[in-house]
């Protein structure tokens, strides 16, 4: 028998939360889904990733990961990640660690001022294409027909499997890509604005486009019921589709089903006009 979303999301909630894993789901734009021991659920802002946790990204959907020594991970759509071998180390007495391994879509990796001369060790493998990250700004994607990684600032080190050996790239804007089932081609440099215009707006949180964020004070009530079962149902619904959501009773006899920590009005907006086209919501009362 399928295990209800909403069972499942409530145990997602208490496993992870026991964690000390300090890499956290930052934003999202859902929808967005987290595999956890097993289970599936929406993912959430707010979120302390686990060791072997996989994330998976819908159409337009971007999330944001802020990582323990100051670094950011950021997910464009339709991707695939998981992470691994993580700890919660800040950098200052030990490194951070962490296996990332992008299976599918694009990321982006970044190293923010204040955090550059912390302590990292963390391998990204972009499908075939593995790189060694320290400090770095970095840009990559994998999908049918290539793996690339684009070094943006800083400098690591590439391999690709299957080839001996790994390459070091030091240079802004070179970029290193793997043709699925061929040989990985030489390092070659992109243009900045491809980059800007392209690349990065591929990875980049989308405000006012049913942004989430975890202190976002705005929501959506998406439906309304008298019975809590109804209320289950589309908690549910919403659920299997990728958008967390809360049921909150109001005292009177109504169950509401709420999509909560919306950044903006707009966001509130946006995500109720696409709810409404998705799973034909009846509702889309904003308020804060």
């Amino acid at each position: 028998m399928r295990v209800p979303f909403s069972a499942g999301f409530l145990a997602l909630i208490l496993c992870v939360a026991a964690h000390a894993a300090s890499t956290t789901v930052a934003a999202v734009n859902m929808p967005a889904w987290i595999e956890h021991e097993g289970r599936t659920s929406p993912l959430i802002p707010g979120l302390a990733l686990a060791s072997s946790d996989v994330i998976r990204t819908g159409n337009g959907a971007r999330v944001l990961l802020k990582l323990p020594e100051g670094s950011q991970i950021k997910l464009g759509e339709n991707a695939v990640f998981r992470m691994d071998n993580l700890n919660d180390a800040d950098g200052t007495h030990g490194p951070f660690t962490a296996v990332v391994d992008v299976l599918k879509g694009a990321f982006r990796f970044t190293t923010g001022l204040l955090a550059k001369p912390r302590q990292r060790d963390v391998l990204i493998h972009v499908s075939t294409v593995t790189a060694g990250i320290r400090g770095t700004d970095v840009w990559g994607k994998s999908d049918d027909e290539r793996d690339l990684v684009c070094l943006l600032e800083g400098k690591i080190a590439v391999s690709h499997e299957g080839e001996q050996g790994s390459q070091t790239m030091s240079e802004p804007l070179s970029f290193f890509v793997a043709p699925k089932g061929k040989a990985a081609l030489p390092i070659d440099k992109v243009d900045a604005d491809r980059v800007k215009n392209e690349w990065s707006p591929q990875t980049e949180p989308q405000a006012g486009q049913g942004l989430a964020q975890e202190k976002g004070r705005w929501k959506l009530t998406v439906a309304s019921a008298d019975q809590q079962a109804d209320a289950l149902k589309w908690f549910d619904t919403l659920a299997q589709a990728g958008y967390a959501a809360h049921i909150r009773p109001d005292g009177a006899g109504k169950f509401h089903v709420r999509v909560e920590g919306l950044a903006s009005k707009a966001d509130a907006v946006a995500l109720g006009a696409r709810l409404k086209a998705e799973v034909n919501a009846p509702e889309a009362a904003v308020g804060r």
